[in-house]
């Protein structure tokens, strides 16, 4: 990499810690700027102030660019290039307020996911958003790539969990609209313009959250099934019998978890059902949570809606329960694709069957594996490959998302349910969205980014 003076012109807009150059990182590790890191500085700013001074100075010089926020992201929605200067918040990261009244939270964008629920919950309170990336994620990069995660289905997304943000456009203009407040319908809702945008329209540095009360009591089951109209009437009935105490409600066919349960010697239930569902109740009573959670499962067994089914008696037996749902390190330390899309849960089984043949047929050596969000509609296919039996890493790559996106047109589905666009899917975008949507969304670019410089070359 090699700076130019426009380029070490922007150390004078931080402090020394904020600015590393090429020779900074050279030797130094990789940590939070690793994804093909091709950029010529990085920034590390403290202040709303300090990132509209970057961005202006950017702008001004056509320099492009590139934000970062936790790096587990896994659309390479912060992949960078010569000539490209990485915008990293991770020194924003200050709690500046928890208000339990009001039930909301006052933050920087680059504060960690995991230590900002670590806080709120010393206020009796909680931020729902949660997902395996809990220990890195920041919530600005949260917030600009909608996150969804484990409570969609009773939570929503990230853009329902935030009530305001601060934003700064590509020629350092501040929009700050630090709403506190539920209902706010005055006019257009700005902050919905840079939520689920990945940088392009934006830098989100300051957001404004909803709380909710802290759960009292936690039950979860894992339950085998062998048809998927089970798989349906259980969530029904699941939903129903907890009167909106359902938080969870996730589902891994077979072919993940005999598979994965093999990975990690963690098999709670025999393995060679079709199908399993693990799901989970927050409430405000303990015991009568309890009592109504045993009565649910119960009455599904008795209904036919249940084989086989394990209840978790503790917190660690919980945690050994979500980590079938949620450790992929045992897939993504091999050769491997991720995929996140979604599509009417009525398609699902015919979807999944379909692409786990045609990904057999079509890529020799493959095995593809689904698991999912059910509930919400967001469905994750794994698979592994052999890159030498399918002529190399591009053709397989090439040939596995075709076979997993290509069905998804006649379904009105979604080539990303919760990931993103960035590079990865931007080549599917025409799956998921028609030619007037496409030339919407490109305008906005060019009336907030005529130039560019915000994240080039990500979602178009």
């Amino acid at each position: 990499m090699r700076a130019n003076d426009s380029i070490l012109a922007l150390a004078e807009l931080v402090d020394r810690a904020g600015f590393l150059s090429d020779q900074d990182l050279q030797g130094r590790e990789a940590g939070l700027y690793v994804d093909d890191f091709l950029a010529d500085a990085v920034l590390r700013p403290t202040s709303t102030a300090q990132v509209s001074a970057i961005l202006a100075h950017c702008n001004e010089h056509d320099i492009a660019v590139v934000p970062q926020g936790g790096m587990t992201g896994l659309v390479r929605g912060t992949q960078t290039h010569s000539g490209s200067v990485v915008l990293s918040l991770e020194r924003m990261n200050d709690i500046e307020n928890i208000d339990p009244v009001s039930r909301t939270a006052r933050v920087q964008a680059g504060v960690i996911l995991q230590r900002l629920q670590e806080k709120i919950a010393e206020h009796d309170m909680d931020f729902p958003l949660d997902l395996g990336a809990r220990g890195s994620c920041q919530v600005g990069g949260n917030a600009s790539t909608n996150a969804g995660g484990l409570r969609v289905v009773r939570y929503g997304m990230m853009r329902e969990l935030v009530l305001g943000l601060e934003a700064v456009l590509a020629d350092g203009t501040i929009v700050s609209s630090m709403n506190e407040m539920m209902k706010n319908n005055t006019g257009y809702d700005l902050k919905q313009l840079f939520i689920g945008s990945e940088g392009t329209l934006g830098i989100i540095t300051r957001l404004v959250l909803r709380l909710y009360e802290a759960p009292k009591s936690r039950n979860t089951a894992l339950a085998a099934l062998s048809s998927f109209d089970q798989v349906t009437g259980l969530l029904k009935h699941v939903d129903r019998s907890l009167a909106g105490q359902m938080s969870s409600f996730e589902v891994m066919w077979d072919s993940w978890y005999s598979f994965i349960t093999g990975e990690l010697g963690n098999r709670p239930l025999d393995p060679g059902y079709p199908y399993y569902a693990i799901f989970e109740s927050l409430g405000g009573d303990p015991l009568r949570d309890e009592e109504q959670f045993q009565a649910m499962l119960e009455s599904a067994v008795e209904e036919g809606l249940v084989d086989d089914a394990v209840v978790a008696t503790s917190e660690k037996d919980a945690r050994r329960l979500w980590e079938i749902r949620e450790n992929v390190d045992p897939v993504l330390s091999r050769p491997s694709f991720m995929y996140d899309v979604s599509l009417p849960i009525r398609h699902m089984d015919d979807y999944v069957s379909h692409v786990e043949q045609d990904m057999k047929k079509r890529l020799p050596g493959s095995q593809p594996m689904c698991l999912g969000h059910l509930a919400d509609g967001n469905l994750h296919f794994l698979v592994l490959y052999d890159a030498e039996a399918a002529g190399g890493d591009d053709e397989a790559h090439a040939v596995s998302d075709a076979v997993v996106y290509e069905p998804l047109a006649p379904l009105k589905g979604s080539v990303s349910a919760e990931h993103g666009i960035g590079l990865e899917k931007k080549a599917h975008l025409h799956i998921s969205r028609n030619a007037a949507e496409l030339e919407v969304m490109k305008g906005l670019k060019t009336l907030l980014d005529p130039k560019g410089t915000l994240n080039p070359g990500k979602i178009f």
